[in-house]
């Protein structure tokens, strides 16, 4: 299942399960190039996840994303893609 989720600054979070992007479609999504973040430890322990941001967020002055900021304990600027099960990249 695909979803969106927007926080309250009007960036967003495009989670997937099921569907493995390609880099095409990644970058569409983030808008830009994609940048691999890591996630808090705590929020991998009980289903492995990836998050894709945007390489040049800050650059572009994209909106601050408040949840994917709290969910990497970076700052994340734009929209950010989490994969899931079938859909993160080896």
């Amino acid at each position: 299942m695909n979803y969106q989720v927007t926080n309250h600054n009007f960036t967003q979070i495009t989670k997937m399960t099921d569907k493995r992007p390609t880099l095409e479609e990644a970058q569409a999504i983030v808008g830009g190039l994609v940048q691999f973040v890591e996630l808090l430890p705590e929020l991998i322990e009980d289903q492995p996840m990836q998050m894709l941001v945007n390489e040049e967020g800050i650059l572009l002055e994209l909106g601050y994303n408040e949840t994917a900021s709290l969910m990497t304990g970076q700052h994340i600027f734009g929209p950010a893609l989490v994969l899931t099960g079938q859909a993160m990249w080896d």
